[in-house]
């Protein structure tokens, strides 16, 4: 057997309750033909984006079953001899496949921050003076090989 969800628009013409016979009969007829209703989610009266079949509000109703699929083409020709239903959505579900959810707590250390060494001036100076210094003999090094800056 395979899970199938049936999504069905009925006619607005008729009566809520009217409709919820009609969802009744369509419940039925799963069964008739050796289904099992998994869900069966209450009719709601829905607004078109567009028109179907002259109509622009509808009753939506949703059935979850399982049947085996050569019973499907049955079912198929009992929902289009229905004259109420107006269109219709069949999917083939597949399983869920349930995941354990392990919830892990990592206690995350809180380190105390490090207390840096105190730098002084000097020794940045010191650096910079160096810093600027290589900087300039790779200017002169560049003057000096460029044969465009040469007087």
């Amino acid at each position: 057997m395979k899970n199938y969800e049936l999504t069905y628009l009925i006619s607005s013409e008729l009566t809520e309750e009217q409709a919820k016979d009609l969802q009744g009969k369509i419940a039925a007829s799963i069964k008739e033909e050796g289904g099992v209703l998994v869900d069966e989610a209450p009719i709601l009266r829905r607004k078109l984006a567009y028109p179907v079949k002259k109509q622009v509000q509808t009753y939506l109703a949703t059935v979850n079953f399982r049947l085996l699929p050569e019973k499907l083409i049955d079912l198929e020709k009992r929902l289009k001899a229905e004259n109420q239903i107006l269109r219709y959505l069949m999917l083939i579900k597949r399983p869920v496949k349930e995941r354990k959810i392990s919830r892990t707590i990592i206690k995350s250390k809180i380190e105390k921050p490090k207390k840096e060494k105190k730098v002084e001036l000097k020794e940045i100076e010191k650096k910079l003076e160096e810093i600027l210094v290589q900087d300039d003999e790779k200017l002169e090094k560049r003057f000096i090989s460029s044969p465009h800056l040469r007087f």
